[in-house]
């Protein structure tokens, strides 16, 4: 079984857009397709409150034939096109899909972060956990928002093995990004992050690219796409995760990142296990 994630950062851009950014992001997503992956998960889509248009359900159902969609966008309160998640998985599996508010802190859990899709015997989740923004602005709401997602990701894992997967916001040791001791102070770098994110694997959960490669330095999902030279110099994060309950963490074959070529910004992350 294949899974991918990808923070696309706009998925209007990537399905309508003219620029050479998108032309590379539907590079990506024709790379994506190639893999034959059972399950995508698709986070910050930027999509309106009613959903993808009936052009991007077209440019969707021509890309990719195989597959049957969800979605969840940010509504009121929320900011407009801000967020939001999407789910692309072969029509032959039949998931029961929810959406879930975890109680976070006003108006994230109306933001469309977390889509969540239940099978027989596992569950697989997405979220794009909110960023602590520019001065750590949002730090204190974020770290209400972590305490209360492990507290669903443990509700879930109670029932059934899950397979989370995600925008974390959050590089969690020192190679998990190129330049750690500027960066203490920095959202997805803070000490109170990191934190929270141990507490999470402690909870009964598997860093998976950590368990299948190791200690290995210099791999990264996240180069900023402002700083010209960020990819080119490989100056980036790993913030985006594929975790899976420690039971079936022996089940995982890969995890690893997907390559972007020249494009900035996110890269999407592969999963493969045998469930």
């Amino acid at each position: 079984m294949i899974l991918i994630s990808w923070n696309i950062d706009s998925l209007n851009a990537a399905l309508t857009g003219t620029s050479s950014r998108a032309v590379e992001t539907r590079k990506v997503l024709q790379k994506i397709h190639d893999q034959a992956a059972e399950i995508i998960a698709i986070q910050e889509t930027k999509l309106r409150a009613t959903g993808p248009t009936k052009k991007h359900q077209e440019v969707l159902a021509t890309e990719f034939p195989e597959y049957e969609l969800v979605w969840r966008s940010a509504e009121e309160p929320a900011r407009k096109g801000y967020a939001g998640t999407m789910y692309l998985y072969k029509k032959d599996l039949k998931p029961k899909v929810t959406y879930p508010k975890i109680g976070a802190p006003a108006p994230m859990d109306d933001e469309g972060r977390i889509i969540t899709l239940e099978f027989p015997k596992f569950f697989v989740t997405q979220v794009y956990t909110p960023n602590s923004g520019n001065g750590l602005k949002r730090l204190s709401e974020r770290q209400v928002w972590d305490e209360q997602y492990l507290n669903y990701l443990k509700e879930l894992d109670q029932q059934k093995p899950v397979l989370a997967s995600g925008d974390y916001n959050c590089a969690h040791t020192e190679i998990d990004l190129k330049h750690p001791d500027n960066n203490h102070h920095s959202a997805g770098f803070t000490d109170e992050e990191r934190a929270n994110f141990s507490q999470l694997l402690e909870a009964g959960f598997t860093d998976t690219f950590r368990r299948v490669n190791g200690k290995v330095e210099g791999v990264y999902s996240w180069w900023a796409q402002r700083v010209k030279t960020a990819k080119a110099n490989n100056s980036g994060w790993r913030i985006d995760y594929w975790l899976t309950s420690d039971r079936i963490a022996t089940k995982v074959k890969r995890s690893e990142m997907m390559d972007t070529g020249v494009r900035a910004d996110h890269c999407p992350i592969l999963l493969e296990i045998d469930l």
